[in-house]
């Protein structure tokens, strides 16, 4: 099964993912990608502090980019006219 790597990127700065994970096909990929936004997003509320401003990038063994997740993409904000 091939070994992809979720590198977490904000514009400046890449957090590099050196372990990678076993995933087999796109959807998977895609899959995995949208959960680990939603994970990194919910660490984030609890600190009061949400960034938008940040995305996965998963590369394959090459270093290719096979996937993209914005964060802004990885939630839907309803409300604030309280």
């Amino acid at each position: 099964m091939p070994v992809y790597f979720f590198h977490l990127r904000d514009g400046h700065d890449t957090l590099l993912d050196p372990d990678g994970r076993d995933l087999n096909g796109a959807d998977a990929i895609a899959r995995a990608a949208l959960a680990e936004a939603r994970a990194l997003i919910s660490d984030e509320a609890r600190l009061g502090r949400i960034r938008l401003d940040q995305r996965i990038d998963v590369e394959d063994a090459d270093g290719q980019v096979v996937h993209s997740q914005p964060f802004d993409g990885a939630v839907e904000i309803v409300g604030g006219d309280c």
